[in-house]
């Protein structure tokens, strides 16, 4: 794994190669990230990213999502995920819109749409009386049950 300056030269590169501009503060490796790629700092500049990642084949892509927020910020755009500026520049870059999955998503429930056979693939049970179909607002069927 990269030190924090190796990684701070890495952030760098990455962004003089897709934005063309250069990035002038500190990146460091955060454990405590738990699900979160990486965060940007607006108060001193400074990104952090989760170790987890780094062997991650879409750990560029991270690294391009906070960038992003970084020269929005500087630009005094909107650097925040709801803004368009932030959408279109994260679009244009080719940057992840959120962190992969590192572990695979545990499926123990399958519900089916008795319509249109839309699937709901649930980690927890849910009450089948309850809750409808969002596509089409049909009755729902527990198809299997895994353990």
């Amino acid at each position: 794994m990269l030190t924090n300056s190796e990684l701070t030269d890495f952030v760098n590169k990455i962004s003089l190669e897709s934005f063309n501009r250069t990035f002038k503060h500190k990146a460091f490796w955060n454990s405590r990230l738990r699900t979160t790629g990486g965060r940007f700092f607006p108060k001193d500049g400074h990104l952090d990213f989760n170790p987890k990642f780094a062997e991650h084949p879409d750990f560029v892509k991270i690294i391009l999502h906070e960038l992003c927020h970084y020269h929005l910020y500087y630009a005094h755009a909107g650097y925040k995920h709801e803004n368009r500026d932030f959408k279109i520049l994260l679009q244009q870059v080719g940057g992840s819109r959120h962190a992969p999955a590192l572990t695979p998503r545990k499926i123990n429930y399958l519900y089916s749409c008795e319509n249109c056979g839309q699937e709901y693939p649930r980690q927890r049970k849910i009450d089948t009386r309850k809750y409808r179909c969002g596509k089409c607002r049909g009755k729902l069927k527990r198809v299997i049950r895994k353990v």
